[in-house]
């Protein structure tokens, strides 16, 4: 483990189920992917964890962070809570922290590489919107 890293910053997983994604950070390499359906009952609740690490791995760790989507679906609370993350990421861009975007999609789902378009045109930071096999 980075011996700058303080000792409190670990990484997280979180299994996914047919309404959550799942969510991998790893606080070693800097990368924090998220696959599957984001429609939990209680998103404020659910992404609380995910926000309050990706603060702490920025404030934290002197390492890049990059953010691999492979979102399918997101409800209108979970996009607030993607939104929330963005802007974290924004933030830390503009003070020259390195932050990226990849979102991978699925060439048949048109709504999603449109909502990661939405999401791209607020961000100055590299996102890359890439189809997957």
């Amino acid at each position: 483990m980075n011996t700058n890293i303080k000792q409190d910053l670990a990484s997280l997983n979180i299994i996914g189920s047919q309404s959550t994604p799942t969510i991998v950070c790893d606080v070693d390499s800097g990368v924090m992917s998220m696959q599957g359906d984001s429609y939990p009952e209680n998103s404020f609740e659910f992404f609380a964890e995910i926000i309050t690490w990706v603060e702490d791995f920025l404030k934290q760790s002197p390492l890049p962070l990059r953010l691999d989507l492979h979102l399918i679906y997101m409800n209108t609370s979970s996009v607030k809570a993607m939104m929330d993350i963005f802007d974290m990421l924004e933030a830390a861009f503009t003070t020259d922290r390195q932050v990226s975007v990849r979102w991978y999609y699925d060439p048949a789902n048109e709504r999603v590489v449109e909502l990661a378009e939405e999401f791209k045109e607020d961000c100055t930071f590299p996102f890359d919107i890439e189809p997957h096999d």
